[in-house]
């Protein structure tokens, strides 16, 4: 079975958020540690949801045209 990006983009991949101090520009940073460098922030929660959607979307994009493999989640039940 291919996988395709609709595929990676269902599971539920772990993210990790931290906010940015002040004096370093505010706002939040948010990455996917199974991901290596899929990472982005925004000025506020929602938005920086957001952009790491859309981070993922190009993550995934970029090693499936590449051929390269693509950590899954594990459940954690």
């Amino acid at each position: 079975m291919e996988k395709t990006l609709e595929y990676y983009m269902e599971l539920d991949y772990p993210v990790e958020l931290s906010k940015i101090k002040p004096e370093e520009g505010g706002g939040f940073f948010v990455s996917v540690p199974l991901l290596p460098g899929c990472m982005s922030d925004g000025d506020t929660l929602e938005e920086a949801y957001s952009n790491i959607v859309e981070a993922k979307k190009e993550w995934f994009s970029s090693m499936i045209e590449r051929k390269m493999e693509i950590p899954e989640p594990t459940s954690m039940r």
